[in-house]
């Protein structure tokens, strides 16, 4: 018995990776040093760390791409591992279909000769065999999978040539390979990247299902929440191990942190009180003394240590914007058969925070190109106020030339922000807030990771102080800590932002509403944020959970409301667009009082002006009809 449950408990911690005391140096950069841990059955891990400090450089030795300078990396004997990088390496001359095959799962080639199998149906010997290994192997259930998967990344062509393909396309169609792989441990390096939402949602599920091991690197927080169970961080050379999901992180590394800035205290004033001992010493030592002094300077290297992260907190001093921002009048856009707009209106407000979702090739960038005016509508016209100032984050990413320094790079697009009450912020402590510590300003770009020049990108369109804002997909390579970072800036924000990103825990951080791109030329406003919409449409898609049902229950109590869950919301924004507009309304009167004013002026304000009140009274009659349902 005692040796049943052994072996059960063997079984059930089953090692398939030991990681022992790897380092890895660039010249004079090391990034780490005698970092170890492992990896065992079933565990779902979440590697988490800031760009730069190493976690492609494992991932690629995990993968052998690289070697540590020391220690060893040890596979278990015999376990399938599968790997997903940010570049695959898939054959370009292949087609689909064929790099799905070009695997050495067994199974997929037992699918791949019941096919041939069936393309010649007069050899019956064949066939015969062919079917009796698809029994065998129980490969119709795995069929029905691999068409799922496929169907679910959006990879129906099989005949296409992997050439052909865009980046997005390729990372997919590794992932799909390495899925179909059924390995017992999964290496991923970004796995959401270049997934849409709906992509993303179904991988989530599929991890939940799927008894698979799990290693990633990964910035998207509610992946990390929904399908890891355990989190190893790498902090400042340091690795943490959390036995819990993003939450547990987060709430168990506060408490870290908190003790360490308590320890940190008491070795400061133990630093002082040995300090004012040393002052007193005669030159003369004695053996104890020179003890006493070596945990001395062990003493004063932890007192000087001092925590990385940044935490920002700005009153920007960005352009004012007049009374007209961007309005869109029956714009319409097409190519070909795909329509991205058609006949579409939006006049955007002060201080409006617009989250873009919807598949991809639903024209989500085609419609920021749109605004930015980098393309031309077919039809209709876009009309930009004069005060309005773009800053456009790009997937494009940074072009810098070759041997430019960091610091470099960002003083050409501006050499300070302005804050309110005559202060600023440099470029330098911009850098800073960004986690770019003053030695790194001064490093060569080329030696910056991905995810380093990414953080840099952000900073250049930053600095120029724009006071609106739009970002497509700034989520990408960015680390997580940098993206607390980026949400906390975005929150201080006070002009108009816009957001394209899957990043769901990132759009329900800093949008208002979201435009949702149903495709051909179908886009709706919703008065919410992400999770605000995934509810809803889940309540209208299938039968709602019973917890959802309190919530409707609950929220009908309290608001004795016949609205709709949509209506509520729209209701409530009514409120805060009419108060923006009234602020609008009453600056336009306040102008009248000019006595420079030309007889065109005062036209082209009395227009401006009726076009308000027009917009007003719009509102109101929208706000009175909801109100009124609402009382019935």
């Amino acid at each position: 018995m005692v040796f049943i449950r052994l072996f059960a408990e063997n079984i059930a911690l089953l090692n398939y990776l030991t990681v022992e005391n790897i380092s890895k140096s660039y010249g004079e950069l090391n990034l780490f040093q005698d970092l170890s841990f492992s990896i065992h059955k079933d565990q779902k891990i979440a590697f988490v760390a800031k760009n730069g400090t190493g976690k492609t450089s494992i991932l690629n030795m995990l993968s052998g791409k690289d070697t540590p300078d020391s220690g060893n990396i040890i596979y278990r004997k015999d376990i399938q591992v599968a790997f997903l990088s940010q570049e695959p390496d898939i054959n370009n001359d292949l087609t689909v279909e064929a790099a799905i095959f070009d695997t050495k799962n067994p199974i997929l080639d037992v699918i791949k000769n019941y096919e041939k199998a069936l393309e010649n149906p007069e050899d019956a010997e064949a066939y015969q065999k062919a079917f009796e290994q698809m029994e065998i192997h129980e490969a119709w259930v795995f069929e029905t999978q691999y068409k799922q998967i496929l169907f679910q990344l959006k990879l129906e062509n099989l005949s296409q040539k992997v050439s052909t393909l865009s980046g997005g396309q390729k990372k997919r169609l590794a992932l799909a390979i390495a899925l179909l792989k059924k390995p017992d441990l999964l290496i991923l390096d970004e796995p959401t990247n270049h997934l849409d939402l709906e992509m993303i949602e179904w991988l989530e599920a599929f991890f939940a299902k799927e008894q698979m091991t799990l290693f990633m690197v990964t910035h998207d927080r509610y992946f990390l929440e929904r399908v890891c169970n355990e989190i190893i961080e790498l902090d400042q050379g340091q690795l943490y191990t959390y036995k819990g999901n993003y939450s547990y992180y987060l709430e168990k590394k506060e408490a870290r942190i908190e003790n360490e800035a308590i320890e940190l205290g008491k070795t400061k004033q133990l630093f002082k009180k040995e300090l004012d001992w040393m002052r007193k010493q005669p030159k003369a030592r004695t053996t104890k003394s020179k003890s006493r002094i070596d945990d001395f300077h062990h003493i004063k290297h932890k007192a000087q240590q001092r925590r990385n992260d940044h935490e920002v907190q700005l009153e920007l001093n960005m352009e004012r914007m007049g009374s007209k921002i961007l309005e869109l009048h029956k714009v319409s856009k097409a190519y070909k058969d795909l329509t991205i707009l058609d006949g579409f209106d939006y006049n955007f407000q002060r201080g409006e925070r617009l989250g873009i979702i919807g598949k991809n090739g639903t024209g989500k960038s085609t419609f920021l190109n749109l605004i930015t005016q980098t393309q031309q509508p077919d039809s209709g016209k876009i009309v930009l106020g004069e005060t309005v100032k773009f800053g456009y984050y790009t997937q494009a990413g940074i072009q810098v030339k070759p041997e430019q320094k960091v610091i470099d790079v960002i003083k050409e697009f501006g050499e300070f922000i302005p804050l309110k009450k005559g202060r600023q912020i440099s470029a330098q402590q911009l850098l800073e807030r960004f986690l770019f510590d003053r030695k790194k300003q001064y490093d060569f770009v080329e030696k910056l990771s991905g995810g380093e020049r990414k953080r840099l990108y952000l900073c250049t369109v930053l600095i120029q102080n724009p006071n609106f804002l739009i970002l497509d997909e700034p989520t990408n390579d960015l680390d997580i800590v940098t993206l607390n970072v980026l949400e906390s800036f975005l929150l201080d924000f006070p002009g108009c932002l816009i957001v394209v990103s899957h990043d769901r825990y990132f759009m329900d951080k800093v949008v208002d509403h979201l435009f949702v791109f149903r495709g051909q030329g179908v886009i709706e406003d919703f008065p919410g944020n992400y999770s605000d919409f995934r509810t809803y449409e889940d309540s209208v898609a299938q039968e709602a959970t019973t917890e959802s049902k309190k919530e409707k229950k609950q929220w009908k109590k309290e608001s004795k409301s016949t609205l709709s869950y949509n209506e509520q919301k729209e209701y409530n924004n009514l409120e805060s667009k009419l108060n923006s507009l009234e602020f609008d309304k009453k600056e336009l009167e306040e102008k009248f009082h000019d006595q420079s004013l030309t007889p065109d002026d005062i036209a082209k304000l009395s227009e401006k002006l009726q076009k308000v009140m027009d917009e007003i009274d719009e509102k109101e009659m929208r706000w009175f009809e909801l109100s009124a349902k609402m009382e019935g």
